[in-house]
């Protein structure tokens, strides 16, 4: 097993454990607020009218940035592929707006996250959502076969980002778009690069925007733009390390803990949440 699949398999693990923690025993591994996952979600773009419509273990189980279906334009009719699609948050919302003659196809690699999406599927009662199992460096999924590729925060979590900007373009239709919520940073420390819980907690693996948005054009999409910032402060990183990095299951060690922090206070404004949109030539 190479680096990369070895961070892949830790990203499998890490999410694994988060999804079997008991209720109120952790917070989202992005969002960046130690408030119920609830309340987090909807800070993070979510109406309440939506999710009420949810099972709520979808909901309780999102580990997401912002909402990538938000003012996204999906139209009924069209096919919506969620890459990282977990407990099924996002893939069941966009059945409901392609409605029945559309379709929503999640994909994820950790089995755990997939049957709670089935369950949530099933309990749902949209019978044009699905999920299946693969890596989005390599998806299952036929090419120009999509009209939108949305993602939630997951593809900071990829060892090799460009493969998944190549393969977005690969998937969507001409004139596809993607609309995609991520963490970006910028100048992090060495510490924080290396650190696997930061890593599995969506910070150690961001890119700068500026990367993200060169991957996106050399994928050979355009129309790239930044439709919405969230910026972390000092209090929202402190709550962050403090609070939620045992969300996926790999508690902090505890001496290692302050100079971490010492470094993520200092990055405050150099790390966000950002959507980002782009459109396929065609």
């Amino acid at each position: 097993m190479d680096a990369k699949d070895k961070k892949r398999q830790s990203v499998s693990e890490a999410y694994s454990k988060a999804v079997k923690k008991p209720e109120g025993s952790g917070g989202s591994c992005c969002s960046s607020s130690p408030i119920p996952k609830a309340v987090a979600a909807m800070l993070a773009g979510y109406t309440s009218e939506e999710l009420q419509t949810l099972p709520p273990d979808a909901v309780k189980n999102s580990f997401g940035c912002g909402n990538p279906l938000a003012f996204s334009e999906v139209r009924e009719g069209e096919v919506v592929l969620d890459l990282g699609s977990g407990a099924g948050i996002d893939i069941l919302l966009a059945g409901k707006k392609v409605g029945p003659k559309g379709r929503a196809i999640g994909v994820d690699m950790t089995e755990e996250m997939i049957a709670r999406a089935r369950e949530n599927i099933a309990a749902s009662g949209l019978g044009n959502v699905e999920v299946r199992k693969g890596i989005i460096e390599k998806m299952p999924v036929e090419s120009g076969s999509v009209d939108w590729v949305i993602s939630n925060c997951v593809l900071n979590l990829s060892p090799e980002k460009q493969k998944v900007f190549n393969e977005i373009a690969r998937v969507l239709k001409p004139g596809g778009k993607m609309s995609v919520s991520d963490i970006v940073a910028e100048e992090l420390p060495r510490e924080i690069r290396q650190s696997s819980w930061l890593y599995n907690s969506c910070i150690a693996g961001a890119i700068s925007e500026k990367e993200y948005v060169a991957g996106l054009k050399a994928a050979g999409l355009v129309d790239i733009e930044v439709r919405e910032r969230l910026v972390y402060d000092a209090p929202l990183l402190s709550a962050f390390v403090n609070s939620e990095l045992g969300c996926c299951g790999q508690d902090a060690p505890a001496e290692p803990q302050a100079e971490i922090l010492k470094h993520l206070e200092s990055l405050a404004g150099k790390i966000w949440s950002a959507k980002f949109f782009a459109r396929k030539p065609g």
